[in-house]
């Protein structure tokens, strides 16, 4: 699977809910996990292979064992505040401060169609609500703190610009 490159505009659409846990849906899945690993990063929301559903991938520790795919997650409770540098597969070189709770605790389902009950707290916590706010349309960098944002003007400049040149056919 190939991630999609801000300003791509299926990162700013709110993704579907996921009626089905089918065979389509597990092979995504699988597909997903592979494009995370790929990518050396800890989680990867749908939309952002280009997909408006509401399936994430994560894996903190990238070792490959227990849940890892979770179907329709949301946030059930939030508390606390902490502000730390993220980053994003969907913006190449883009890193910024972010305010995100300390504490979650999100609920999803499994690909058996299990009902999950996660509480997270620091990077957990944080990789959770990056990922719902991709499956919400939010990018990271509607959140960032105004320094963040002003220093990766530049950058998100070349991203938009070699968005329309790739779009436009140009090298």
């Amino acid at each position: 699977m190939e991630i999609a490159v801000y300003p791509n505009p299926v990162l700013k659409i709110k993704a579907e809910p996921i009626e089905d846990i089918n065979n389509e849906i597990c092979q995504i899945a699988e597909e997903m996990l592979d494009t995370l690993y790929d990518a050396c990063g800890v989680g990867l929301a749908a939309p952002q292979v280009g997909l408006s559903i509401r399936l994430v991938v994560l894996d903190i520790t990238g070792e490959k064992t227990g849940e890892r795919v979770f179907i329709n997650p949301y946030i059930a409770e939030e508390r606390g505040e902490t502000l730390e540098e993220e980053g994003c597969l969907s913006f190449p070189d883009v890193l910024g401060k972010i305010i995100r709770s300390q504490y979650v605790k999100i609920i999803a389902y499994n690909l058996k169609g299990e009902k999950l009950e996660i509480e997270a707290e620091g990077l957990l916590s944080r990789a959770w609500q990056h990922e719902i706010d991709h499956l919400n349309g939010c990018l990271f960098i509607d959140k960032m703190t105004p320094a963040s944002t002003i220093a990766n003007k530049t950058k998100l400049k070349e991203l938009e610009q070699s968005y329309q040149n790739n779009k436009a056919g140009v090298s």
